[in-house]
């Protein structure tokens, strides 16, 4: 089933309209701005046949709130401040989000009350003694020329009664959470008790998942730029494959449950022969396996290969380890890269055939990095819907993007479940054509270029 389907058969469960904390009475301070009007709705897909079907269902067109600037706001510039909290791992462009978060409170709102909260949700839960930092333009001016976050963050599930509990102190009304998939889910918790206790406060998320894999957001922050660095270490990868009889290059990337990084990272440096995502299945011997498309890659095409593979690939493969968690409860995936590199060294010692394996694991560069090109615009442009949506009274939601339209979405929407690689999508076709992956596992000859055993085209030579 579709996540659609899913909203279309559950619409009572899986609202698309987003929580508002009350009518909007305060006349913006905000200037030469085209204002949103309150009932302007962006579609929540372009497939003619999806919309058909949701509005036959559920008597009107699916939709989501448009994300940017009212007339009137909700909540009292002069009396507001505000929390900003970076949790989870890192992805490029989290300094982006920040700086302009800050920029459009103190520029558009005049709110100068902004309190960066360290190291994550922990910062709000007065044990740990992390004092937050007051952020203002100045000390926000530069540092998205630097990677990671200059709040700190952290993992881990923090009491819900306590977060709010420091809220109310410290009296914020606006809390921003930067994260992905788990922090969100926080935030949504935040959002569902500061409404238990009758609290004026906005939650609003700003999705950061370099895995790509939260649905109606859009292409997350940092993806753009992790795929670019990515790319970088496929072409080092594939020099070193070409620089030995037989050599391979292995890549491990990030992408725990979703391959996103690892297919449109092939595509965008199509050297690749091999790509290996947690969404697609494979066997490592028999006829079919990747050990015997290796053979038949050296054996028919070239001397030299190149793999990537997704970190949470495979993992059936490798077994005997026990199973491991992080401090939010996520499992740790065992190291697919380690055991491919063993195996096939191993595989070609075994038939006393030359072969070199050269493993490239980036995974901490590639996240580390700051946000470059169109990818940081993106972050300034989620920062400032974000500012807008909250000062107009949303809560419990994210900022989300459609094409040009920017949009905003019930966290619980968001999270429904995690996006994956669709294997019938024309993305996964373009990777398979891409590399010709098809062609090695099912050992089929080619005729002239064109066709292999089961129809689809391999495209060049590989």
């Amino acid at each position: 089933m579709s996540i659609i389907e899913k909203i279309i058969s559950n619409p009572t469960e899986y609202s698309l309209n987003v929580e508002t904390l009350g009518p909007c009475k305060i006349e913006s301070p905000v200037r030469n701005r085209d204002f949103i009007e309150d009932d302007e709705r962006i579609l929540v897909t372009e497939n003619v046949k999806d919309l058909q079907h949701a509005t036959e269902r559920l008597g009107l067109t699916p939709s989501f709130e448009r994300a940017g600037p009212h007339h009137k706001i909700f909540h009292d510039p002069a009396w507001s401040r505000v929390g900003i909290v970076t949790a989870g791992g890192l992805c490029p462009g989290l300094n982006h989000v920040i700086k302009g978060l800050v920029e459009i409170l103190m520029f558009d709102y005049g709110i100068k009350t902004i309190y960066g909260i360290r190291y994550g949700y922990a910062g709000l839960i007065p044990r740990f003694g992390y004092e937050p930092i007051m952020l203002d333009t100045d000390n926000v001016d530069t540092i998205h020329e630097q990677g990671g976050t200059m709040l700190g963050s952290s993992r881990g599930q923090q009491d819900t009664g306590e977060i709010v509990d420091t809220l109310a102190r410290m009296n914020i009304n606006l809390l921003f959470c930067i994260g992905g998939d788990g922090s969100l889910r926080c935030g949504r918790d935040i959002a569902d008790e500061c409404k238990r206790r009758r609290l004026a406060v906005s939650v609003i998320g700003i999705p950061k998942t370099i895995d790509n894999d939260l649905h109606f957001v859009g292409r997350s922050f940092g993806f753009e730029t992790a795929v670019g660095e990515a790319t970088q270490i496929i072409q080092a990868a594939h020099t070193e494959a070409k620089g030995t009889f037989n050599g391979i290059g292995l890549v491990k990337l990030m992408g725990r449950d979703s391959g996103f990084i690892t297919a449109y990272a092939s595509l965008a440096n199509p050297v690749v022969n091999f790509c290996l995502i947690p969404e697609l299945d494979f066997e490592m011997d028999g006829p079919h396996g990747l050990l015997a498309a290796l053979d038949c890659r050296f054996d028919r095409y070239k001397d030299h290969a190149v793999i990537v593979v997704a970190e949470g690939a495979g993992q059936r493969h490798i077994a005997g380890e026990p199973e491991r968690r992080d401090a939010s409860g996520n499992i740790l995936k065992k190291d697919i890269g380690e055991y491919l590199k063993q195996r096939i060294t191993e595989h070609f010692k075994s038939i006393k055939r030359e072969a070199s394996v050269k493993y490239f694991d980036p995974s901490y560069t590639i996240r580390s990095v700051p946000a470059k090109g169109t990818d940081a615009i993106r972050c300034y442009m989620l920062a400032r819907n974000a500012v807008h949506a909250a000062m107009a009274g949303r809560t419990n939601c994210v900022v989300g993007n459609q094409d040009d339209w920017y949009t905003l979405v019930p966290i619980r929407l968001a999270t429904i479940e995690r996006q994956k690689v669709n294997l019938n999508s024309d993305l996964w076709r373009a990777v398979l054509d891409a590399t010709g992956q098809t062609l090695y596992f099912t050992g089929a000859t080619r005729n002239n270029g064109v066709i292999n055993n089961n129809g689809t085209s391999n495209g060049a030579t590989p």
